[in-house]
């Protein structure tokens, strides 16, 4: 008896895929491209971080259930962006929250996969964390006038890791300067009154005072991330987005945070609305690169990514405005990352 025999209202065409499918080897699947992989691993996280808050889209689920070789990733992509045409704004309908450009989110997220393989400081206790880098800030004479950028200089930070001894901030040309330290004071109890010397308390650390273990207990979700970032610089000036948008970027060239932390803080970075990319841009070091940027009050902050393995370059501060600063296009401050390590002691090069 023939296994394949026509049932009452069955399609031929369909008997015919049955039978061959039972006679015929499954045909072979192609492994993905590194390139094809890095494209896909891109497309799904920047679909998930545009679809919004909905569970099937959270940006970190989807990149930690990518893999090496995950053949699947084509179909979850393709669900993903179904899901983003769910929520995307209708007339009358509820749109999703802002949020940067999608090339700015691409960009970020590109910058967030990265990071998330990027091995981890080994920072112990009792350390530091050293960052070296190139800086160069516009000033104005006292007679005023635009304002003018100086050659770069050498920046070396020591950060101590608990928070427990001050830091230290080492330029040429200048004293080493204590970072962190608790500074002498003067009380006065009263009218002619013989001045009392005491020291002010230390701050507690936080997203504008941080220490390396206050950054590698940040959360790891983005959306928590942001809420901690605006929560704690809401007492700046300009506006709330602004003040995330820079803190964020004082914690990437300042800090060395652990790798999820990192990854958090580009996607949180993704969730500001009015980030822009750049085509090209250069940082202190001369090095060019792919940057993201948010203009606020005449002044654009750039970060500088490089373009192929998406690692942060350093920033720059340019006016979009003609002002007494100067021009449009006038750069008012420019940095490059150039090394961060674990240092024994402020003051002590790294090891190796």
């Amino acid at each position: 008896m023939n296994a394949f025999a026509p049932r009452p209202h069955a399609d031929a065409d369909e008997l015919l895929c049955a039978e061959l499918a039972v006679l015929l080897p499954p045909p072979p699947v192609p492994e993905l491209t590194a390139e094809r992989e890095q494209h896909l691993r891109h497309a799904v996280l920047r679909t998930a971080l545009a679809a919004g808050d909905g569970p099937t889209a959270r940006p970190v689920r989807a990149r930690r259930r990518l893999r090496p070789g995950w053949i699947a990733a084509p179909m979850a992509a393709c669900a993903i962006v179904a899901g983003v045409a769910v929520l995307a704004p209708r007339d009358g309908g509820t749109t999703v929250r802002q949020q940067a450009s999608p090339e700015a989110v691409r960009v970020l997220s590109g910058a967030a996969l990265a990071a998330a393989a990027a091995p981890a400081p080994d920072a112990p206790p009792g350390g530091y964390v050293y960052v070296k880098s190139l800086v160069a800030h516009a000033g104005r004479g006292a007679s005023g006038g635009p304002a003018a950028l100086p050659p770069a200089h050498q920046r070396e930070v020591w950060l101590s890791v608990d928070g427990s001894r001050p830091g230290l901030l080492r330029e040429p040309g200048a004293a080493d300067t204590e970072l962190g330290a608790e500074g002498p004071v003067y009380e006065l109890d009263g009218p002619g009154a013989t001045p009392r010397k005491t020291t002010l308390e230390t701050a507690a650390p936080s997203v504008t005072n941080p220490t390396h273990a206050y950054v590698a207990a940040l959360p790891t979700d983005p959306d928590a991330l942001l809420r901690l970032v605006r929560e704690q610089t809401r007492a700046g000036v300009g506006d709330a987005d602004q003040r995330a948008f820079t803190a964020i970027g004082t914690l990437l060239a300042e800090t060395w945070a652990p790798p999820k932390v990192t990854a958090a803080l580009y996607d949180a970075a993704a969730r500001i609305p009015g980030v822009t990319v750049l085509p090209s841009a250069k940082d202190a070091a001369g090095r060019e690169g792919v940057a993201v940027a948010r203009t606020a009050h005449g002044e654009q902050t750039q970060w500088i990514f490089d373009r192929t393995t998406s690692a942060f370059l350093g920033e720059r501060t340019v006016l979009t405005e003609t002002t007494s600063a100067g021009r449009a296009g006038t750069v008012l401050g420019v940095s490059a990352v150039l090394a961060k390590a674990v240092a024994p002691a402020a003051g002590e090069l790294p090891r190796g």
